[in-house]
């Protein structure tokens, strides 16, 4: 069992012959006992720990760890633009949400992609998911790369901010203030090394107007705005990917015309290169699946077409990857060999796994989480909804509040070896196996330093809601 440090002097004492860290640098003088025992230390401080300071301290000994290691914090740019350019095979990244257990999950994720010579794998968290899983984009990053550091990967580690995604109502009541917030929420993750931002206005678009154009116009303007923004403040010598986003997921499917007046707009309005690297489209999926008055997840109907036909112009027109697809973790596995033939350069997985988590869990400590998600969310309890419609649709409400719990589960490893077996089964089916080949070709490791203190501290939110986050 991890321990969780109290001070600075403890940190040391963990580090004395294992890591060095001076003015000069760090050395790794015992990889085995890192690797065995001091980065499970190093993690659940860096997570749980109720001092700001140390944690920040955590994260950055982990970062320069890292570095030193091999497990670079990197951008997929310059892979996704040899795929624009038909220089690899197909294939269909896969990016992970990661909700809960995110240390143990990503774990897994390293094993699979070492096992199978994956390069390219995405490890993401969107906005929405930041706040209610307690995970800020410094312990989110600190997570992925302890992993990579606890399963020996070295290469470049892809880590992405997933559906930065601008409010309508907030937007239209103040523009410059919701560009803003997009703008902060942007920084603070590139600062903790998410090099991979996926800005999504797609929220704006107005069905309302007349011409494409003019529909897409909020949305390709903010895209453009952010691409500047990002190209102002990314680390010097990387590239940041940024995906763009067409059609709001879960409403109606996208058209290549819609995606031609987007990139007409936004390739008008942008004043810095590189701009897109991929482009998300609606293809009839929704979030987490449609559930079912008993709680099962409805089948969905996806068109493989618009994926086909918006990736073909987004890779011979503008030199993009191709299209990405959302909300697909809950679909037919006999489907997932399909997203790589239809020019889908990545797609986005989460509740599949998370559903895993809830699956397997004791009964005891689901009915807990049930009990507080009822007691305070009932405002999500939407009228003609079963409890089981309710409860699958608000239960992700339970990551954040009982992370410690999740961590140290008695059956965590049961969990943890179904997420890894459906992991090897979908990287398979997606043709990620054996990618190393182009990373190592068009992706160049750039080492930078974690950037103390730019994360906000959260646990405070647990105590605002009466349930303890932490390990206390």
């Amino acid at each position: 069992m991890a321990n969780i440090l109290s001070n600075l002097d403890q940190v040391k004492e963990i580090l004395n012959g294992v890591v060095e860290i001076s003015d000069s640098g760090v050395k790794i003088l015992d990889e085995k006992k890192l690797r065995e025992t001091v980065i499970d230390d190093l993690i659940y401080t860096a997570v749980f720990s109720n001092d700001y300071n140390l944690k920040e301290e955590a994260k950055y000994i982990i970062r320069e760890i890292a570095n030193e290691f091999g497990a670079i914090a990197s951008s997929i740019h310059d892979l996704y633009m040899a795929m624009g350019r038909g220089e690899t095979r197909n294939f269909t990244t896969p990016a992970v949400n990661i909700r809960g257990m995110t240390y143990d999950v990503a774990r897994r994720m390293f094993k699979v992609g070492i096992r199978n010579n994956i390069g390219a794998m995405i490890f993401e968290i969107a906005k929405s998911e930041i706040e209610y899983t307690y995970q800020r984009p410094s312990e989110y990053a600190a997570c992925v790369l302890a992993a990579a550091i606890k399963e020996g990967y070295k290469g470049p580690v892809f880590i992405q901010g997933d559906h930065f995604q601008f409010s309508a109502k907030k937007y239209f009541e103040n523009p410059e203030k919701e560009l803003n917030a997009i703008k902060e929420l942007t920084k603070e993750a590139i600062d903790a090394g998410f090099y991979n931002i996926d800005i999504d206005p797609s929220t704006l678009v107005d069905y309302s107007k007349e011409t494409l154009k003019e529909q897409q116009y909020h949305n390709y303007l903010n895209t453009a705005k952010m691409t500047d923004y990002i190209r102002e403040i990314e680390p010097e010598g990387i590239n940041v990917s940024i995906g763009a986003e067409i059609g709001h997921i879960g409403g109606k499917n996208s058209t290549v015309e819609e995606f031609e007046a987007f990139m007409e707009g936004y390739l008008e309005t942008l004043n810095k290169k590189p701009g897109i690297s991929k482009i998300s489209v609606q293809t009839g999926t929704e979030h987490g699946g449609i559930p079912l008055p008993d709680g099962t997840v409805a089948k969905v109907k996806l068109d493989f077409n618009v994926l086909r036909d918006i990736g073909e112009v987004a890779r011979k027109k503008y030199g993009l990857s191709g299209t990405v697809q959302h909300g697909a973790s809950t679909l037919p596995e006999e489907l997932f060999d399909k997203f790589p033939e239809n020019n889908c350069s990545e797609i986005h997985l989460a509740t599949g796994f998370q559903n895993i988590m809830f699956d397997l869990a004791p009964e005891k400590f689901k009915e807990e989480i049930y009990k507080f998600i009822e007691e305070n969310f009932k405002d999500e309890w939407k009228e003609g909804m079963t409890r089981e419609q309710f409860l699958y649709k608000s239960r992700k409400r339970g990551l954040g509040p009982f992370k410690y719990q999740w961590w140290t589960l008695e059956n965590k490893e049961e969990i943890l070896d179904a997420i890894e077996k459906k992991f090897e089964f979908l990287f398979e089916k997606l043709k990620v196996f054996d990618t190393k080949q182009y990373t190592d070709k068009y992706i160049k490791l750039v080492k930078k330093s974690y950037v103390k203190g730019s994360t906000k501290d959260v646990q405070q939110k647990a105590q605002e809601i009466k349930l303890e986050a932490g390990a206390d």
